[in-house]
This record gives C-alpha cells, sequence and structure tokens, in this order.
C-alpha cells in the first residue's frame, strides 16, 4: 500500500508567511510541518510515499527530506503546476500506481494524534472500488465539508455539503481519504467548482452516492493547520511526537 501526501496550495489565510515559504514546510515543533504526515505513514507500515507540491519551496522540499532514508521511507516528488484543487493534485499520482492499487491520501496541513494502522487495515476489507473518508467531531463543522447520515441508517454518508450553513451534523470529513485506482475514473468524472478547482468533495459524493463511501472516526486530536491560531495549537499539541 502506499501514501500520498498533497502539500501544495498557496496557503492564503497564512500570508504574509506562506509569501515567503509553503504553509507545508512551516515549523511545527522541532520539524517542518510535513514530517508529521510522512511520520504517521511510516507507522502504519506505508513506507512508499508521495509528495506532491507546488513549485514554490520545491528545492527546500527535497534538500530537506531527500530520498527519504533518514525517515525510514522512500519519497517520490510530483509538482503541481497551479492550484486546481485537491482532486487535480491527485490525479497527477496516477501514473505512480499500479492498477487496482490501494493508497491513503493525507492532505499535509491535517496533523492528528490516532494510529493509522487501524483505520487502514479496515480499509483493507472494504469491497475494490470503494472509499473511505474519516471524520471528527467538531465545534466549528461549517468551516468544513459536513456528512449527512442516513437518517435510517446512520453508519451510511449519503452526501458531503462543503461549508454549509446550517450543518446537519458536528462531524467534519477531515483530510484523510483511502481509495484504490478507481479514484482516477471519478476524478474524470467531475466539472471544476465556481472558484475554478476540482474538488475532492464532489469526488467523495460520486463515491456516496453509489454507496461506495464509507467511514472511520477520529476519536483523539486533529486539526486542520492552515490558519495562525490552528498553527499555534499544533505546535503545542504535536511537541514531543517526533524526538
Amino acid at each position: 500500500m502506499k501514501g500520498v501526501i498533497l502539500a501544495g496550495g498557496t496557503g492564503t489565510r497564512l500570508y504574509p508567511l506562506t509569501q515567503l515559504i509553503n504553509k507545508h514546510l512551516l515549523p511545527i515543533g522541532k520539524y517542518p510541518m510535513i514530517c508529521y504526515g510522512i511520520e504517521r505513514l511510516r507507522q502504519a507500515g506505508i513506507t512508499d510515499i508521495l509528495i506532491v507540491m507546488g513549485k514554490h519551496s520545491s528545492g527546500l522540499y527535497t534538500d530537506f527530506l531527500g530520498s527519504g532514508k533518514e525517515w525510514g521511507v522512500q519519497l517520490t516528488y510530483r509538482i503541481q503546476e497551479a492550484a486546481g484543487g485537491i482532486a487535480e493534485a491527485l490525479e497527477l499520482t496516477q501514473n505512480y500506481m499500479s492498477i487496482g492499487e490501494r493508497f491513503v491520501v493525507l492532505l499535509g496541513d491535517n496533523l492528528f494524534i490516532n494510529d493509522l494502522r487501524p483505520y487502514v487495515d479496515r480499509y483493507l476489507m472494504q469491497p475494490e472500488g470503494s472509499a473511505k473518508v474519516l471524520l471528527k467531531q467538531v465545534n466549528d463543522a461549517h468551516r468544513y465539508g459536513v456528512p449527512v447520515f442516513d437518517q435510517y441508517d446512520p453508519t451510511r454518508i449519503v452526501f458531503i455539503e462543503e461549508k454549509p450553513v446550517n450543518p446537519k451534523s458536528d462531524y467534519c470529513v477531515t483530510g484523510i481519504y483511502m481509495y484504490d485506482t478507481e479514484v482516477f475514473s471519478k476524478i474524470s468524472q467531475i466539472q471544476a467548482s465556481a472558484r475554478g478547482e476540482f474538488e475532492i468533495t464532489d469526488v467523495n459524493n460520486l463515491y456516496a452516492g453509489s454507496g461506495q463511501l464509507e467511514y472511520d472516526t477520529l476519536t483523539e486530536w486533529w486539526i486542520d493547520a492552515g490558519t495562525f491560531d490552528s498553527l499555534q495549537e499544533a505546535d503545542r499539541q504535536m511537541k514531543g511526537f517526533l524526538p
């Protein structure tokens, strides 16, 4: 099983810091943010990892991480030329995967405490062609994609609403996804959103609409470290996670 870390984007919520350096290289504790995703994948037994990054700071990634040997992994890099959305970034990994191969996708600014291995093991028991998203209970669900559960079968997500004004649950879809190569067929079916990007929520809704989207829930701390406040919280929470 392979891992993918998506580390592109412009990081506008963290300007002016991200005018100088890509946000996934900003320090959390003693290490750049992206190192925590690499370590989470490695601890789950996933050591073949592709990082998708923008051109901004791309040389710093390779200078610091190199081949990944120091981290106990093997790293490959792809460049997303322009910010075209998470689904577009994911599509860049297609040639990296064997047909039918399963993989874990992390957004590089999602930091969390839970061990990924149990979630990965359960995903590997799912049928071919299905997907899994990891959820987290939060107080501010309106900021995220929010799952709408089947009223008769709460184990089933029927739809994901993106940043709803009135969320139908207090759960959010985190930036942790599990797919096989069927996802690339799904990506080819979606259109760019109003903001001109190819949205991962649209991909996940194709899975949900066909009953192929399953979920698990993170039970420990998680954050999307994309703002100054969340960056500071991540720094407090992740100290000591890496030696």
